[in-house]
């Protein structure tokens, strides 16, 4: 592929509900252009961009994949995205490094669920965007309903710049509303005949045309005026207003097609080429200063010093990673020298390469607003900077959403918990949105994600790449036992006397509750040396050893203030371990005078809906034993604030997407540990007493 000017490329974001053909899009658009020879479909696994083992079994985009094509001296940088929130992490990547988006809607199923949150994400973005109404060629498909289930959503600015001609198995072309002609298809699709527009389809192309040209003359005073006095605008004057309410999101055009047929896919390349924006309509970028902190620009030119951002990383147990990147200034080179501004730590650049799907592409030089690819960086992961040394600079983060569900994991075969632990930790370089922790307190691995299907690609990739195979199941509640009561002068005596050097320790202790938060807090009260002070520290070893098992049901123990006051020794029999017995036996009986509670994780939780559905949202949080705090307008949604038990939470990803049609979404993080209802304390020391019985 040869180079391009930054003024000559297109990075356009195919983004869409799940199932509304963005990957069979990407095809069509690939083999219009010649950039592949033969038609893949999803069905039977031959598209360019779904290549993974995964994607070809599911049937669904999982990975953000790259495809490059050149059209009519440009090269439109495509990135299909997936369309399944589970793997909301790649589409927002892929968001950041795309310059415009392109909405596919089934012309079947209309606007649905994942239509609406793709358009907030754009927004988010601040990205100009294309609507293609897709499938036009399926039983039932309703372009007219699409398009007003459209402009009902998202307003009057969503604007056809292209009507069907024909229906459903009759779908054969287009009628393209600027040039008023007709667009017909046939054979492989890449044959077009312009044609008069059809006789039955001139009074509604003429009624079209006439919103298009309000909506264009809208752009600029003088061309509303000339509009409103009944002259007739010039095709050059319409197209440059259409060209600036594209750019400044105030035009949504919608365009028609049929991606399995190849029908459309060239006029849409033309619409991407003519009128979707160039990197150098970006204008500037923000970013901060690494070492101060202070906020900056840069401008999108390749005139400027480098800086690009990952945007995505693909960890490969042969290959290693391969992380690409988005250039917004500058221009980089093969076997050249970048600086990571995340990790402080430079890297070598080797060989750079676009990629086709899962095909690498030589590249020579990649210019500002180019997208490429690079094997083997060192220490950069997704959301990474790669700057010029000598010319800092960060962008500012991607903003990944915290996860969501989680479980626990555990090999299948004995021995292989360190393959587990490496192969999980190589998918928190490619994935932001997937977490791996350790409970202590459980003594469990782990994982979280945006979903059921985000953590199951996970361990089917695990085992594909890793060759480990792993079960999941739900997490232990990490619970923990305090006290309520102080105790004073609890005694702790270890004697024992076997023929030869016997052991002797003996303690006693003070325990009283701490705030919330405190931990644990040792004092050394002896007066008089009745423990000697080379034995203090292993009076402190053996609590703290006791305070990891307490006594109501064997989960840790947190906030106790204890005080070493008194006890007595041996010349000969004492010793470290002695006092530490001795210490562990009077925690214990203490903590059992003490009034000891079990206490569980209370979670702060931000769940977003529309308001038809705020009171079962409501009622089903008061279920889980939650609180609400408050409720909050976002628009056309509804913020509702609330605290509830980490132990209600496992699976309300899964009954939210159920309770409000998937339109609803919540985040979570931890607040604090609070006393456990005295009925649940019951069931979870059972159940803790059954586990060790088991054991």
């Amino acid at each position: 592929m040869k180079k391009y000017s930054s003024e000559a490329i297109r990075n356009i974001a195919l983004v869409s509900h799940g199932g509304a053909g963005k990957t069979s899009l990407a095809e069509a658009l690939l083999y219009t252009s010649g950039a592949i020879t033969r038609l893949g479909t999803v069905e039977s696994g031959t598209t360019t961009t779904d290549y993974d083992p995964d994607e070809i079994k599911r049937q669904v985009t999982i990975n953000v994949a790259l495809a490059p094509l050149e059209w009519e001296g440009v090269k439109v940088n495509l990135l299909d995205t997936p369309g399944y929130f589970d793997f909301v992490g790649d589409l927002l990547g892929a968001l950041r490094a795309a310059d415009s988006a392109a909405v596919v809607v089934c012309a079947v199923s209309g606007v649905e669920v994942g239509t609406e949150k793709v358009w907030q994400y754009i927004e988010d973005f601040n990205l100009p965007r294309l609507v293609v109404v897709n499938k036009l060629d399926r039983e039932n498909a309703d372009f007219e309903g699409a398009l007003a289930q459209l402009q009902e959503h998202f307003g009057p600015r969503v604007v056809p710049v292209q009507l069907p001609i024909g229906k459903e198995e009759q779908f054969k072309g287009l009628v393209d509303l600027i040039d008023e002609k007709a667009l017909l298809f046939s054979g492989d699709g890449k044959k077009v005949e312009v044609q008069e527009i059809p006789e039955d389809l001139r009074d509604k192309a003429a009624a079209m045309r006439e919103k298009l040209i309000e909506a264009a003359a809208e752009m600029e005073d003088e061309l509303l005026l000339k509009y409103l006095e009944g002259e007739t605008l010039e095709r050059e004057e319409i197209l440059q207003a259409l060209r600036r309410g594209i750019l400044e999101r105030k035009i949504f055009p919608v365009l028609c097609g049929a991606a399995a047929k190849n029908y459309g896919s060239g006029p849409l390349l033309d619409f991407i080429k003519n009128y979707m924006p160039s990197p150098l309509d970006r204008g500037e970028i923000e970013g901060i200063l690494p070492e101060s902190g202070e906020k900056t620009v840069r401008k999108t030119s390749p005139e400027e010093p480098f800086a690009a951002l990952v945007f995505k990383t693909l960890a490969d147990p042969y290959v290693g990673r391969i992380n690409y990147f988005r250039v917004f200034s500058g221009s980089l080179r093969p076997d050249s020298q970048v600086y990571n501004a995340n990790k402080e730590k430079s890297e070598r650049i080797g060989q750079l390469f676009s990629m086709r799907g899962k095909n690498q592409l030589p590249m020579e030089e990649v210019v500002a607003g180019d997208i490429a690819a690079v094997a083997k960086l060192q220490h950069t992961a997704t959301g990474d900077t790669l700057c010029d040394r000598g010319s800092l600079f960060q962008f500012l983060p991607i903003g990944f959403p915290e996860p969501v569900i989680s479980f626990a994991v555990e090999p299948k075969a004995k021995g292989d918990e360190e393959k587990v632990s490496s192969g999980l930790s190589r998918f928190l370089d490619e994935d932001p949105t997937f977490h791996l922790e350790r409970r202590p307190e459980t003594r469990q691995m782990v994982i979280s994600g945006q979903g059921e299907l985000h953590l199951e690609i996970i361990v089917s990739r695990l085992a594909q790449k890793f060759g480990v195979e792993v079960n999941l199941s739900t997490p232990k509640v990490p619970y923990k036992e305090t006290i309520r009561s102080t105790v004073t002068r609890v005694e702790g005596k270890h004697k024992k006397q076997t023929g030869g050097r016997g052991q002797y320790g003996h303690v006693f202790l003070d325990l009283e509750p701490l705030p919330p938060g405190e931990g644990f807090q040792f004092e050394d009260k002896i007066f008089g040396g009745v423990v000697p002070k080379q034995y203090v520290p292993a009076v402190e070893k053996g609590i703290r050893e006791a305070m990891e098992e307490g006594v109501v049901a064997g989960y840790p123990v947190v906030d106790v203030g204890v005080k070493l006051v008194d006890g007595s020794y041996h010349t000969v029999d004492s010793s470290e371990m002695a006092f530490k017995i001795a210490a562990a036996m009077a925690f214990r009986k203490g903590m059992e005078q003490a009034k000891p509670v079990l206490l569980e994780p209370i979670m702060n939780v931000e769940v977003t809906v529309p308001e038809a559905f705020m009171g079962d949202i409501m009622g089903d949080l008061n279920s889980r034993r939650g609180r609400i705090q408050g409720v909050d307008s976002a628009g056309a949604l509804q913020k509702i604030r609330a605290q509830v038990p980490m132990a209600e939470m496992f699976k309300y990803s899964i009954d939210l997407r159920s309770m409000t049609q998937g339109r609803g979404f919540f985040t979570m993080s931890f607040s604090h540990y609070e006393e456990v209802p005295p009925q649940v304390a019951e069931q979870v020391i059972a159940a803790a007493r059954a586990e060790k019985e088991k054991e």
